[in-house]
């Protein structure tokens, strides 16, 4: 291969890890990668199944949805914080309001904060410990009758 080809498809490669989709599993933002994985929330109507990125690390977790202009139908982040603890999120620079699911360790939703408004740095309390959290577009847990008490089916959360 040419070295003029050689360093084209470097860059690309570069490009493609620091602001797209990098292979089956794995999402890239602005140089943070998350892993994709899927999730179901149980409700009485049943069960809804979401394609989630993880925000498994501290500066996955600090990255979140910042920055991201759109946020398809079905698909969030699930965020993990490792042990039940009471969290507080925010929307600093996140521009794409959001409904902000609050889970207990064993699956179980605790509270919901619906309609969060873009870049506002008001805090948002979970309302208790919580292991993780799961944000979706505005308007899902609404349209999908999900609220508090219902079931996150996800390894992350043990079962009773």
């Amino acid at each position: 291969m040419p070295r003029c080809a050689k360093t084209t498809l470097i860059v690309l490669s570069f490009v493609y890890l620091a602001f797209g989709t990098v292979g089956s599993g794995l999402y890239a933002q602005d140089g943070v990668i998350f892993r994709r994985d899927h999730l179901k929330v149980v409700t009485e109507s049943g069960a809804h199944v979401f394609q989630v990125e993880m925000a498994e690390t501290p500066r996955q977790r600090t990255q979140g949805l910042m920055w991201r202009r759109h946020l398809p139908e079905s698909s969030g982040m699930l965020f993990d914080f490792g042990n039940s603890a009471p969290v507080v999120m925010w929307m600093k620079n996140t521009y794409v309001p959001l409904d902000m699911i609050f889970i207990t360790a064993n699956g179980t939703i605790l509270n919901i904060a619906r309609d969060t408004v873009p870049e506002s740095t008001a805090f948002i309390n979970s309302g208790g410990p919580v292991r993780g959290v799961l944000e979706v577009p505005a308007g899902t847990t609404a349209r999908l009758g999900i609220r508090p008490g219902h079931r996150i089916d996800h390894s992350w959360f043990n079962r009773p």
